[in-house]
C-alpha cells in the first residue's frame, strides 16, 4: 500500500465508486426486467468476455494468458470458479427481477463472515472470540429470518455460498485479477453464446424491444468489469480495514433500494434479522481493525513467527473479490 496522501485519496474515490456501482446494480437488472434471467446471464457472460479481452489487450497481459492456458490445473479451477460466479450472477438477477432485493442484500452482508469461515476450514485460519461471536450473531439472524419471518433465506444463502466458494477457489490460482476474470468468462462464453443461438433458433427473442434497452444490454460487460477495476485500484492504496468497512456500502444501498424504491416488505422481524447480522458485522469489522492496528504498531525489529495463512483482517476485507 502506498502512503502518499494523493494515492490514498485516489484509492478512496475508486473504492467508493466500486461499491456504489455494485450497490446500484439492481437498478440495471430492474430496467431490463423484460430480459429473462437465463438470457441476461448469457448476454453478460459473452460481453464480459469481450470486455475482459479488451482489458488484456490494453494491459499487455497476453503472456500471462498464454502461460495460464498451459496450466491444466489452473484452467480446471477457473472453469469451476467461473461456473460459481455465473451461478451467483444468475441468482442475483433472478432475485432483482422477482422482488427479492432485500434478501439478496442480506447475502452480501453475511458473505464476509462466511469467507472467514471458509478460510478457517480450508486454510487453517484461527478464530478469535470476537469472530466466533460475530458468526454466532449472523447465524441467529438467519434463524430469526426462518422462524419468525417464516422464510428460510435461500437467495441469501445461495449468493453467500457461491461467492464465498468462488473466492476460496481463486486463492489457488495466483494470476492477475484481469487475467483470471477474462479466462473465466472466456470459458463460459461458448456455452452462453451457444445458449443464445439455441434460443434464437427456437424463435425466442434474444434482444429486448427498444434501442435504449439493447444498448443497456450491450453494456453488461463494461458494468461488470468497471467496479472490479476500481476495486483493484482501491485495494492497492487503502488499508485492509478501510476496504473491509467500505464493502458493506454495496449491500446497504441494495437494502435501501429494496425498501424505499421497490417497496419490498420490511417488517419488525426483518429488522431483528438485519440487526443481529449488523451486530455481527460490526464485531467482525472491529476485530479486523484491531488486528491491523496491532500489526502497524508492532515495534521495529520484532520477530514475527512464520504463518502460512493470511491474517484475519484479509478475510474480512474480501481482497480476493473479482
Amino acid at each position: 500500500m502506498n502512503d502518499k496522501p494523493e494515492d490514498r485519496q485516489l484509492g478512496l474515490i475508486m473504492g467508493l465508486s466500486a461499491f456504489v456501482m455494485w450497490g446500484f446494480l439492481p437498478l440495471y437488472f430492474y430496467v431490463l426486467d423484460d430480459v429473462p434471467p437465463d438470457m441476461m446471464l448469457a448476454h453478460r457472460a459473452v460481453y464480459s468476455m469481450i470486455t475482459g479481452a479488451g482489458l488484456i489487450l490494453i494491459g499487455g497481459n497476453w503472456r500471462q494468458m498464454e502461460s495460464l492456458l498451459a496450466d491444466r490445473r489452473s484452467m480446471w479451477l477457473l472453469l469451476l470458479s467461473g461456473t460459481l460466479i455465473g451461478g451467483n450472477w444468475l441468482i442475483y438477477i433472478w432475485a432483482v427481477q422477482n422482488d427479492r432485493v432485500i434478501e439478496a442484500s442480506l447475502g452480501y452482508f453475511i458473505n464476509p463472515l462466511f469467507n472467514f469461515l471458509v478460510g478457517a476450514v480450508l486454510f487453517g485460519e484461527r478464530f478469535s472470540k470476537l469472530q466466533l461471536l460475530a458468526i454466532l450473531l449472523a447465524a441467529l439472524g438467519v434463524a430469526n429470518q426462518t422462524l419468525n419471518v417464516g422464510q428460510f433465506p435461500y437467495v441469501s444463502i445461495m449468493l453467500c455460498l457461491t461467492f464465498g466458494f468462488y473466492g476460496a477457489i481463486r486463492k489457488f490460482v495466483p494470476v492477475d485479477s484481469r487475467v483470471g476474470f477474462t479466462m473465466e468468462t472466456t470459458l463460459l462464453a461458448p456455452f452462453a453464446l451457444g445458449y443464445l443461438v439455441f434460443q434464437w433458433s427456437r424463435g425466442v427473442q434474444i434482444y429486448p424491444d427498444g434501442t435504449g434497452h439493447i444498448v443497456l444490454l450491450l453494456m453488461a460487460g463494461i458494468l461488470t468489469a468497471a467496479p472490479l477495476i476500481f476495486f483493484a485500484l482501491a485495494a492497492r492504496r487503502l488499508q485492509l480495514s478501510t476496504i473491509g468497512v467500505m464493502q458493506y456500502l454495496g449491500p446497504t444501498i441494495q437494502l435501501l433500494l429494496g425498501v424505499f424504491l421497490f417497496k419490498e416488505a420490511f417488517t419488525t422481524d426483518h429488522m431483528i434479522t438485519f440487526g443481529l447480522i449488523w451486530a455481527g458485522v460490526g464485531l467482525f469489522s472491529y476485530s479486523a481493525w484491531r488486528a491491523e492496528r496491532r500489526a502497524r504498531i508492532r515495534p521495529p525489529g520484532t520477530v514475527i513467527p512464520p504463518k502460512r495463512n493470511p491474517p484475519e483482517h484479509e478475510a474480512a476485507a474480501g481482497i480476493d473479490k473479482v
